[in-house]
């Protein structure tokens, strides 16, 4: 899927396209069904996990370090995404949760795993920081008042979507 000639990696870019797609649906009905996002977001979770799984191998191969670190986090997702499709009316309830332990656990992984980036590509090294601490702090800032992530779901949804796709293009082009 990606084409290791000239290191652009399709499967990054393309997979970046679908997440920003679904973050700009995302913000264009803030009001929308709660769930049709828990839908999505289930099934993003399970196409998201099954990615980091893939991507252990890729980070071993690139930097010769084998790390734990996306299996727990892949298995994480694909267990999230499957709990959603299946308990629609709990995951409704549970969402706001599970969505600000998500940004957290991803955000934290993110900035424990960025010190292989640094010897590779300074600027995404940055890039992945930034993204990474500010990850941190929507995700306590969910965390400490679930009422009001409920209320503004569409638009963290599309937040993380965003901040994903935008990660996974630039990766791309790495």
């Amino acid at each position: 899927m990606s084409n290791e000639r000239n290191g652009f990696d399709w499967f990054s870019f393309l997979l970046g396209i679908l997440f920003i797609f679904a973050s700009l649906t995302s913000f264009q009905d803030p009001t929308g069904n709660l769930v049709a996002i828990v839908v999505v977001f289930g099934i993003f979770a399970i196409i998201k996990g099954i990615f980091e799984l893939f991507l252990r191998k890729k980070v071993r191969e690139f930097t010769g370090i084998s790390s734990t670190m996306p299996i727990i986090v892949g298995v994480f997702d694909v267990i999230v995404g499957i709990f959603l499709l299946f308990n629609i009316s709990a995951g409704v309830i549970a969402l706001p949760f599970v969505f600000a332990i998500w940004f957290l656990v991803d955000s934290f992984v993110g900035l424990f795993s960025s010190g292989v980036l640094k010897n590779s590509s300074t600027g995404y090294y940055w890039f992945s920081i930034i993204i990474n601490i500010l990850g941190v702090i929507v995700g306590f800032m969910l965390l400490m008042n679930p009422v009001s992530s409920a209320l503004t779901l569409s638009f963290l949804v599309g937040f993380y979507f965003m901040m994903f796709g935008i990660t996974e293009i630039t990766y791309a082009f790495r």
